[in-house]
């Protein structure tokens, strides 16, 4: 059965001088085919990662794997990959055209077959008929679009894109994360995506990585990662989230805001302090009476397809609410939320005790025990 991964991290660490560990003690897998989004705030260690994977830098400790072989010390221009960068790094005084071939023509491909490669790979990304256009006639989703046709034109393995759409404007950035999905289904090769947005990790990831001061702090889906967050960081920087302290009674019953709810988490001790999340979207304005939680309305801003209304609750907590329906502020209203909706996260725990947890869970649900 062939090998699925393509890329491995074991135990990696990037260090400069004496300065806190970049990357501390990372170890990963990546397997081929996939759209992979690395995530995390600016300065957490994810375009040191990419540029790990690319070669420009090598390891502190650890050992970095490509197809199985070890490539510590393999230099750029050895490896099976290409990086877009955020600048597109394109050549002004050179043509789409060549451009794109500069490449082929480093690795003294004939004409034809240059020719052939080029046409192909400005087919991929709809530039067919822009081969003599100057770089500086092109828009900035055209430049970008060269610069992938540039990255691809070579057949790597992998695709490593450093923020490419943040130079963007909102529309053309939406645009684009829909083209680079479809481009990366149709090529069928391994890319691996760099942004700090969690709406664009959300929507174009096969699979996240989370990182944060150097360490990956969870991944998986996107579902996975919104619906089932490991940590506080996960569950803030994820979407918006209502995080407050509680307490886990017993399975499937939590205290928190100084009520008992059920809940669907197990696998906790008895009266286990803990952190409560729900989103905004699952939280259904109600009367006062229906609601399990009481609060009064703060403010109210409508975002064009919801209302976010925050409100306050008797002990202080603040609640976030996405919804259809209106508020008025100073209103005294009621929350409503199913226990599907209260997701309970261990203080501390790690990705794989998180992990084991959830398999646990799962084999009682499987056997019925």
């Amino acid at each position: 059965m062939e090998n699925t991964s393509i890329i491995q991290f074991k135990n990696v660490t990037k260090q400069y001088d004496n300065d806190p560990p970049v990357l501390d003690n990372v170890s990963f897998e990546i397997e081929r085919g996939k759209f992979y989004t690395l995530l995390g705030p600016s300065g957490c260690g994810k375009t040191t990662i990419l540029r790990l994977i690319a070669g420009f830098i090598e390891p502190s400790k650890g050992d970095i794997f490509f197809n199985g072989k070890m490539i510590n010390q393999v230099p750029a221009n050895k490896r099976q990959v290409n990086t877009v960068f955020q600048d597109y790094a394109l050549f002004p005084h050179l043509n789409v055209f060549e451009n794109v071939a500069f490449g082929l023509r480093i690795k003294k491909l004939k004409n034809a077959d240059i020719h052939e490669k080029v046409k192909e790979a400005l087919s991929f990304v709809n530039l067919l008929g822009y081969e003599n256009r100057e770089i500086r006639e092109m828009s900035g989703g055209q430049r970008q679009r060269v610069a992938i046709a540039r990255a691809i034109v070579n057949e790597p393995e992998v695709i490593l894109l450093d923020e490419p759409l943040s130079a963007l404007d909102l529309k053309l950035r939406t645009e684009m994360q829909y083209e680079l999905r479809d481009l990366q289904r149709r090529l069928g090769i391994t890319f691996i995506f760099v942004t700090h947005d969690q709406e664009e990790a959300l929507a174009m990831s096969d699979e996240i990585f989370v990182i944060n001061k150097g360490t990956i702090q969870q991944s998986g889906t996107p579902t996975d990662i919104y619906d089932e967050p490991i940590n506080r960081f996960v569950a803030d920087f994820i979407g918006e989230s209502n995080i407050v302290n509680g307490k886990m009674i017993k399975d499937e019953l939590v205290e928190f805001v100084g009520r008992e709810f059920e809940c669907v988490d197990r696998g906790f001790n008895q009266n286990e302090p803990v952190e409560i999340v729900i989103r905004p979207e699952d939280l259904e304005i109600t009367s006062l009476e229906r609601g399990k939680l009481q609060v009064r309305v703060d403010s109210q801003l409508f975002r064009g397809v919801h209302y976010e209304i925050s409100g306050i609750d008797k002990d202080g907590n603040e609640w976030l609410v996405h919804s259809t329906k209106k508020a008025k502020v100073d209103d005294e209203i009621g929350l409503y939320f199913d226990p599907e909706a209260i997701h309970v996260m261990r203080l501390g725990e790690t990705e794989e005790e998180f992990d084991r947890r959830l398999e646990t869970y799962a084999d009682v649900n499987r056997h019925g025990k």
